[in-house]
């Protein structure tokens, strides 16, 4: 170097040069930008490959000096007689650039805001850390922050600066967040993190945990999403959407696999985009009278196999289906049909690909370092550390960004069970015991009651789902009693013991009486959904229709009855898509549901039965206001196990709507079957599973009895009933 350049790198020392030049220097601000000297100022700025750099004033951009070369791999520095605000000219082989110098602003964070990150209660991190997209001192650009508390070095990196680590060094802020503001990018850039670990270990370049947008697989990295708010015009649905999400409001929900849902066959089996999926979806489902619609995880997720199971993009809808823009679209649209949609949100485990959450800074920063306590065996990913705040608050940030951002209606909570319990699925020496020596996640317990309180505090109407499936008491009991937190739970139990039963051929039936009975002995110990989901048709279990058993006339039968049954029992409903159908073959989540079914009288007349289902249900006060009330429900028959018929009474508060609901779950007709009712007078058959539309026998009790002063059941007036075969019948008192 000459002496005139040592006079331009002032005080620096040649080491922290070399450290600069090398990618290796983790404070990059002492060294670039303008910084005062001999009564005027220094302006140094690193540019690899530049030919030439020349600084200009910003506001007329006219010339102030050229800067020289003072270190060969591109380090230039130039002496102003006093400080000004400048832009630089920036000569490359095959262009010239005129931008603002990202060295040359001030710090970009609050102090608050770095505060609360390190609390863990910043809840609305994706508007401090990731990608911004804002205007600093009149210079628009984007504002990048992340959070390494362990790294020696972090850089932003994308098509912008050659994917070049030692271009675009950040500045490291209080409790380990890195910020760097880059003038002249905006929404629609690539870019990643590329960080140096603690033991100066340069990691892959790592994907933005808290990106709001990602590119479509098989791509990885971040995507800057645009920051103006999206035109929202549900005012009405938001207004209204507490009083239909409560306790004993009809629920009703359709789960999707939005990549599955509707393939584009003569497309090369193309996926369908949101917004194909608001022009089909949406009328389909509300025309069959679901109140709601499940999306199976959309968060973004490197490998479609895992069904969005093993998300990595928390904040981010994946790219596979359409921008950030085209998902609030695809809700918005939901809304003004009527519909809520849930979002399976999974904040258990996450998968360990290089370029993602594991070993983010070189160490286990949202993860457990044991992997007795961090890693699935089932699954194999990664578990994360609710023991430490700034983990615990990303997550709790995460749910409120889908539900304030995406005006999400509610969201459904995979694998609690999986984090309620530090020995779920290990065995002796596997796992490691609480502070208290017992089995249970204390860290996850309180993160659940956290996450519940925040979400009711700040999200009115909005419902949080567990997919728990043990016996832990009170997920759905208020925090402040002792329980979780939850609006509702998944009923596993439900689906399991009445999925037993089912399949089986029913000359056995009887002696599994009681798997169709037992919910109702814990059916009021919790607020629940029945769910039949997307886990009981995959994996070679086959589709709902293959589980029942004998002829094809009897396994649609079956399945008619067993919809029946469930609409008329307890509990909210969740019906996996394709089951609507009867869908013939278990799901694959590369090919569509077989539409081409409809074309059969059958399969259309289970899809007919779901929308009657549906409308009786909303219809009826006796079918969903009491589901959480014990006064509600009355079996009529529970014990008839030689004949296999189960009759429910479901009453309303008022007193005034009363259902009788009767299976027979046999391929034998009951003629002249009595039943005790609680009140005199017409009863009319509103539904009956075997009816011709349905594509069942049409048998049935010609729309309407009257009650005869038969003593049965211990009632005074009774029902002599014709129970069709293998069939699920409705009875309205008026």
């Amino acid at each position: 170097m000459t002496p005139g350049h040592d006079v331009l790198l002032g005080a620096v020392d040649r080491t922290s040069i070399e450290a600069l030049v090398e990618g290796r220097h983790g404070d990059p601000f002492s060294i670039l930008g303008q910084h005062p000297a001999n009564r005027g100022s220094i302006t140094r700025v690193f540019m690899p490959g530049a030919i030439s750099v020349e600084l200009l004033t910003r506001e007329t951009g006219s010339h102030l000096t050229r800067l020289e070369r003072v270190h060969a791999d591109g380090l230039f520095a130039g002496y102003l007689d006093h400080p000004v605000p400048y832009k630089l000219r920036v000569c490359w082989s095959d262009a010239v650039q005129e931008t603002e110098d990202p060295y040359s602003f001030g710090l970009l964070l609050g102090d608050l805001d770095l505060h609360l990150i390190g609390q863990g209660t910043h809840y609305e991190l994706s508007h401090v850390l990731g990608a911004q997209p804002m205007t600093i001192d009149g210079v628009p650009g984007v504002r990048f922050a992340v959070w390494a508390p362990n790294a020696r070095r972090v850089s932003v990196v994308g098509d912008f600066n050659g994917w070049d680590g030692r271009r675009n060094p950040m500045r490291l802020r209080q409790g380990g967040v890195w910020e760097l503001f880059i003038p002249r990018l905006g929404p629609g850039e690539r870019y990643k993190y590329e960080l140096i670990g603690p033991y100066g270990q340069l990691l892959p370049q790592k994907a933005d945990p808290v990106a709001r947008a990602g590119e479509a697989a098989p791509g990885t990295a971040s995507v800057v999403a645009r920051s103006e708010p999206f035109p929202w015009t549900d005012a009405e649905w938001m207004n209204s959407r507490a009083a239909r999400q409560t306790e004993s409001a009809p629920i009703s929900i359709y789960e999707i696999h939005a990549g599955s849902w509707l393939r584009m066959a003569n497309e090369g089996n193309r996926m369908p985009d949101w917004t194909e999926l608001a022009d089909r979806l949406i009328p389909y489902v509300a025309g069959l009278g679901f109140t709601h619609i499940e999306l199976m995880p959309i968060m973004e997720h490197p490998f479609g196999g895992s069904w969005g199971y093993q998300p990595l993009g928390l904040f981010a809808p994946t790219g596979r289906y359409g921008t950030p823009e085209d998902f609030a679209a695809f809700v918005n649209r939901c809304h003004e049909a009527g519909l809520g949609v849930i979002l399976d949100w999974v904040p258990a485990h996450f998968p360990s690909d290089i370029w993602g959450l594991a070993q983010f800074d070189g160490t286990a920063l949202y993860e457990h370092q044991d992997p007795r306590e961090g890693f699935h065996q089932d699954w194999n990913t990664l578990i994360y550390n609710l023991g430490r705040n700034e983990v615990k608050g990303f997550l709790i940030a995460s749910a409120l960004d889908w539900i304030e951002r995406y005006h999400i209606d509610g969201l459904r909570v995979d694998a609690v069970a999986s984090m309620l319990y530090r020995d779920y699925s290990r065995q002796e020496g596997e796992w490691v015991p609480n502070r208290l020596g017992g089995r249970e996640n204390l860290e996850a317990i309180e993160f659940f009651k956290h996450l519940n309180s925040i979400i009711t505090h700040r999200c009115h109407g909005v419902i949080t789902i567990a997919e728990e499936s043990t016996a832990w008491p009170g997920v759905t009991k208020p925090p402040e009693q002792g329980g979780l937190g939850f609006t509702f739970k998944w009923n596993m139990g439900w689906m399991h013991d009445t999925l037993h039963y089912l399949e089986q051929d029913p000359i056995y039936r009887s002696y599994n009486h009681g798997a169709l009975t037992f919910a109702m002995v814990y059916a009021f110990s919790e607020r629940f959904i029945l769910p039949l989901s997307h886990d009981e048709v995959v994996h070679g279990k086959g589709s709902l229709i293959r589980k029942m058993p004998g002829d094809e006339w009897q396994r649609f039968a079956n399945l008619r009855a067993y919809f029946g049954y469930m609409w008329a029992h307890p509990g909210k409903k969740l019906l996996f898509m394709g089951g609507e159908i009867a869908q013939d073959q278990e799901w694959n989540h590369d090919s569509s549901i077989s539409w081409e079914l409809l074309d059969d009288a059958r399969h259309a007349g289970i899809q007919r039965l779901m929308r009657d289902l549906n409308r009786i249900y909303a219809a009826e006060p006796a079918l969903h206001a009491t589901d959480n009330d014990p006064d509600g429900f009355e079996w009529a028959v529970v014990d008839d196990q030689e004949n296999s018929v189960f009759a429910m009474l479901r009453a309303a508060q008022d007193g005034r709507s009363t259902i009788l609901a009767v299976s027979n779950m046999t391929p034998v007709p009951r003629m002249n079957y009595r039943i005790g009712v609680p009140r005199a007078g017409l009863w009319h058959e509103i539904l009956n599973t075997d009816a011709a539309m349905y594509g069942g026998g049409n048998m049935g009790n010609g729309g309407a009895l009257h009650t005869e002063n038969v003593s049965s059941h211990g009632r005074s007036a009774s029902l002599a009933l014709v129970l069709p075969p293998l069939s699920t019948l409705f009875f309205r008192w008026t």
